[in-house]
């Protein structure tokens, strides 16, 4: 006789049901994804971290600063192919920071063109502690947004930890305030119809708060949206937010080790004064705040442990009366959609299409 359904044991989810379960074993993931991640050496190693949460400062630096040159070396080896684009325009320009420093814009055109099209001010990932946006990655990134018929701005901003920092929050959120207000300053220089802020990652989480930044300096009219993929939000890496339930379901796949991003994280606020602070941690925005931000969109990654931060901060928005859609891509770890092109190419060109009707949309006011 069958069992009633009630009885029958409910398998969950990643390590939610195994908590022992590898990415390569988990079998939501895309088999060409599976494949990449093997081919570069990706998966888990097993190997006991370095530095800890509780690390002192100088030692996690020196952790970020070796771990962002193997992230570089990782990314030369999977970005070999990325050349110039000689359909692109790419332009180069220093801007004064309201920190007084110098800031380095990127600006991404498609050749050619001469007539005003979508803007994104576009914000690179890293975890607000490392990377580059000079990287091959996110020069391939803004090469495909300009090619898609977006006047793309990459910003050099400072971080917490690597070669450009160290420097805490909030100044690699006041590089891209700085950022935003020059491209709305120059929106007719630049071509450009409406300004849509987006970045991925530690740029996700950047994205959001440069908007809630220009909400709080009054200045909210020069953003008309913002499109987040797999943004880090919720500061809640250590103690689990079980409200978050991807940090259990997910927590280690695809080197996004939460104890690893808990350690890196801490250099943007060594002093931990800003955890609650929504400028540093959206996730903490209250309805006040988030009343009367423009059209958003956030996008995740089914396999992510960051995925149901993304989530939660879309049900805050709809919950504040805020336009706000979500969706999660299946099969994919932290930004695989962005990170594979050779290996996926349908995944990735799917992201750039989002991203580009949603500026679309939002430049028309829809």
């Amino acid at each position: 006789m069958d069992q009633p359904d009630s009885e029958k044991p409910v398998l969950l989810p990643g390590r939610l049901g195994n908590p022992k379960m590898r990415i390569e074993d988990d079998p939501r993931l895309d088999p060409r994804l599976l494949a990449a991640l093997k081919n570069y050496g990706l998966l888990e190693q097993g190997e006991p971290l370095p530095v800890t949460v509780k690390s002192p400062i100088p030692d996690l630096i020196d952790f970020c600063n070796q771990a962002e040159k193997g992230w570089e070396e990782e990314n030369a080896k999977i970005y070999e192919y990325v050349r110039p684009n000689p359909e692109v325009a790419v332009k180069t320009v220093v801007i004064r920071g309201v920190d007084d420093n110098e800031i380095k814009l990127f600006i991404h055109r498609p050749k050619g063109s001469d007539v005003n099209l979508p803007g994104i001010l576009y914000l690179h990932g890293g975890g607000m502690v490392m990377l580059s946006t000079t990287g091959p990655i996110y020069r391939q990134w803004r090469d495909e947004l300009a090619l898609s018929g977006l006047v793309t701005v990459g910003v050099e901003f400072r971080n917490a930890g690597g070669r450009l920092g160290p420097h805490p929050f909030p100044a690699g959120l006041n590089d891209c305030f700085s950022a935003l207000s020059w491209m709305h300053k120059n929106k007719s220089l630049l071509k450009v119809s409406g300004i849509v802020i987006s970045g991925e990652s530690g740029g996700g989480n950047l994205a959001i708060a440069t908007c809630l930044k220009a909400k709080q300096a009054n200045i909210l009219a020069c953003v008309q949206g913002v499109y987040a993929q797999a943004p880090i939000l919720a500061n809640a890496y250590i103690d689990k937010d079980p409200m978050i339930p991807s940090l259990f379901e997910c927590d280690g796949y695809a080197g996004m080790d939460l104890a690893l991003v808990a350690a890196l994280t801490k250099l943007y606020d060594p002093e931990q004064i800003f955890t609650l602070n929504p400028l540093a941690w959206p996730l903490f925005a209250n309805k006040e705040l988030l009343q009367g931000l423009p059209p958003h969109y956030i996008s995740v990654n089914e396999l992510d442990p960051h995925r149901d931060e993304g989530i939660a901060y879309v049900r805050k928005l709809l919950d504040a009366g805020v336009q706000a859609s979500s969706r999660t891509i299946n099969g994919t770890h932290h930004v695989a959609d962005m990170k594979f092109r050779k290996e996926a190419p349908d995944i990735f060109f799917d992201t750039i299409g989002s991203i580009k009707s949603f500026a679309d949309r939002v430049s028309r006011g829809l």
